[in-house]
């Protein structure tokens, strides 16, 4: 994490909230169709890349990792995630990814900060603001409300 900035003008470190995925691609099969659009979002400085981790769970339910360059991005430049390894995320987070998965499938595990909240985040910290609770709304609640609202 040495890569996080300072505040302008102070000693504070400058970082937004971290956060991971796990997507299971079931028999076997990535297409690469986010690949341009996760570069995107990294040269665009709205996240950063802490970690990521391939992974592939055989029908016997064995698992093993996926290298960078065997997951065939057709044209994307992959390079720029070489070397993503921050050291957050370890083996028992994989173990616990892997454990997720249905035999048959192969994952992604992303572990990425949140670049573009963490001015907001530590003006949030200077004003005395603590952050006391999140989540997140999975899409079929929302598409569900916004369903109900047109009915009405």
């Amino acid at each position: 994490m040495s890569d996080a900035a300072a505040a302008p003008g102070s000693d504070e470190v400058l970082m937004g909230p971290v956060d991971y995925l796990v997507i299971e691609f079931r028999g076997d099969r990535m297409t690469g169709e986010g690949w341009p659009i996760l570069v995107d979002l990294v040269d665009r400085g709205v996240i950063r890349i802490l970690d990521l981790a391939f992974l592939r769970k055989a029908e016997d339910g064995s698992v093993s990792g996926l290298a960078l360059e065997d997951l065939g991005a057709d044209g994307v430049e992959l390079e720029v995630f070489e070397g993503a390894r921050s050291g957050l995320l370890g083996d028992d987070d994989l173990a616990e990814a892997a454990a997720a998965l249905e035999p048959g499938s192969a994952a992604g595990v992303l572990l990425y900060e949140n670049t573009w909240a963490a001015p907001f985040a530590a003006a949030m910290r200077r004003s005395g603001g603590e952050l006391v609770a999140f989540g997140r709304i999975p899409l079929d609640v929302l598409l569900d409300a916004v369903d109900g609202e047109d009915e009405s």
